[in-house]
């Protein structure tokens, strides 16, 4: 399998998480937690059974830092599927992909670089796209505008990932996710403590099921997948071939969903993921590395 298709097969399947979440009778927090238990399960019998060298050594500084992004993965997951609760899968989608927009506005500020005039053009653009997602979805009520603010915060802390991981230069893919991961499900199981304990007792068979293909096959799989492919792949296709997931997630909330798509909606879609896209088709100074998926 060629890496362009392993690209592109982890972020279809990342494209049609929604499915299965909305097929779990759990609170988003629980199925986030459970996602991160089971993907780091299977990321570690992969680590044991097909890589047989030691695992790349990582100072405790870095391990800290990993942890920490580790800890906003997990709020990243729980809110994102907060707003499949409240919103459509599209709109829930579109704003939680202005988080690359937040990373370009942030990251001449945090390592004193400028940005080019296209670069501003790209983060404005994409803000009045936004924009209309935002007002259109306020005009569905507060349930809805209530998803989208979940949404955008997954963008935020989906950006706090990105730009805390611009400062790890150790490890391997592979050791970094399982990392982040022991930071998501730490954080999440302390907060499920506070929250009440958890519900996994009372779910259906269909929850679990459901439950298990989201932590086996979207997490701990395509995350196998899609690390093993950008390894091989410049960081500019990498970013490019980011787009399929929103592009397959829209067409899940439009086909599968039957949930509706406004044409103000639509024009700021393209707005949103054109020129987010056509940013990173460019190739921003600030660019370090392929581009992290959480």
């Amino acid at each position: 399998m060629t890496p362009q298709l392993k690209n592109i097969l982890a972020m279809a399947a990342f494209g049609t998480i929604a499915i299965f979440v909305r097929g779990v009778a759990l609170p988003s927090m629980e199925i986030a937690f459970w996602r991160g238990v089971i993907a780091l399960a299977v990321l570690w019998l992969i680590r044991t059974l097909l890589y047989k060298k030691n695992p790349a050594c990582i100072s405790a500084r870095q391990k800290a830092l990993l942890f920490l992004s580790g800890m906003a993965v997990g709020l990243n997951w729980a809110l994102l599927f907060m707003a499949y609760e409240h919103t459509s899968v599209a709109v829930a989608t579109l704003a939680y992909y202005f988080a690359p927009v937040l990373v370009i506005v942030l990251t001449p500020l945090l390592f004193r670089e400028r940005m080019t005039l296209f670069q501003i053009f790209c983060f404005a653009m994409a803000t009045l796209g936004l924009v209309l997602v935002i007002g259109t979805g306020s005009a569905g009520g507060s349930d809805n505008l209530r998803g989208i603010l979940y949404g955008l915060g997954a963008a935020s802390f989906y950006a706090g990932v990105v730009l805390m991981n611009k400062f790890v230069r150790e490890g391997d893919g592979l050791e970094r996710t399982m990392l982040q991961f022991a930071g998501a499900v730490t954080l999440l199981f302390v907060i499920l403590l506070f929250r009440g304990g958890f519900q996994i007792g009372a779910a259906s068979v269909s929850s679990i099921v459901n439950l298990l293909i989201i932590g086996v096959f979207h997490t701990g799989l395509c995350y196998w997948l899609y690390f093993s492919s950008i390894k091989d792949l410049p960081g500019q296709q990498t970013a490019i071939l980011s787009y399929v997931d929103p592009f397959v997630a829209i067409l899940v909330s439009t086909l599968f969903f039957r949930e509706p798509i406004l044409p103000a909606q639509a024009v700021g879609a393209v707005l949103i993921l054109g020129f987010t896209c056509f940013n990173q088709a460019a190739g921003g100074r600030w660019k370090r590395g392929p581009k992290e998926r959480t």
